[in-house]
């Protein structure tokens, strides 16, 4: 199975030349330090950022240049900021290309929950409900069952929604799966996962070819 660094690793390989980039909180901030040297792409947070790096060096971090989740970030030549308006603009008028975003639960027809737990206080949605909104092509980067190891791709999603038929694609500790309008489909596994693995692992209605190849990273 992979871990956290292992789906950011696998995630970063969808990103591509030219690409406007926007990371959620959690595992998805992680994917700017695997994205390829050969290429360029501009990572934007909705916290006023556009032109985020690398994470800093322990030592190198410096504390009033943070991303949407308040990590501190570094930033690449050439980088701007500015306010939450202007940030949120360039969302929900569709100039970002790929969002990625972590989850809590993703169902077999695109919907996703991840940004409250019933019971658990909260500040609020945050931008997740513009990027999932605005955005055309969405990957989610989750671990593939929770800490009950009850699965996270499901039939229907228990908690409250986030967007509705939106994902389009799901990378896991386990494996990476399309949305199609008929269910989950099975496209890589992880290294060490069997199909009989990622299949006793999923709720929601999952198609499998006849050869699943192994990720690589």
């Amino acid at each position: 199975m992979l871990d956290k660094n292992g789906i950011a690793k696998r995630i970063a390989q969808e990103v591509q030349d030219g690409f406007y980039v926007n990371l959620g909180i959690g595992i998805p901030t992680l994917v700017a330090n695997f994205v390829r040297d050969d290429i360029e792409v501009e990572f934007q947070s909705e916290n006023g950022v556009l032109g985020m790096g690398p994470f800093p060096y322990e030592g190198e971090e410096d504390a009033d240049i943070i991303n949407a989740g308040k990590q501190t970030i570094t930033t690449l030549s050439g980088a701007s900021f500015f306010d939450s308006a202007i940030s949120f603009s360039m969302i929900r008028g569709k100039h970002v290309h790929l969002t990625i975003l972590g989850a809590m639960e993703v169902a077999e027809n695109g919907d996703i929950a991840n940004w409250k737990i019933p019971g658990k206080m909260v500040k609020g949605m945050g931008g997740a409900m513009d990027l999932v909104a605005s955005a055309e092509n969405i990957i989610v980067a989750m671990m593939h069952t929770n800490k009950k190891g009850e699965s996270k791709l499901l039939k229907k999603c228990s908690l409250p929604l986030t967007g509705v038929g939106c994902v389009k694609k799901v990378v896991t500790n386990m494996a990476v799966l399309t949305v199609e309008e008929d269910g989950f489909h099975l496209v890589e596994r992880a290294p060490g996962v069997s199909v009989e693995d990622i299949q006793a692992a999923t709720e929601g209605q999952l198609h499998i070819p006849d050869q699943v190849p192994e990720m690589q990273l």
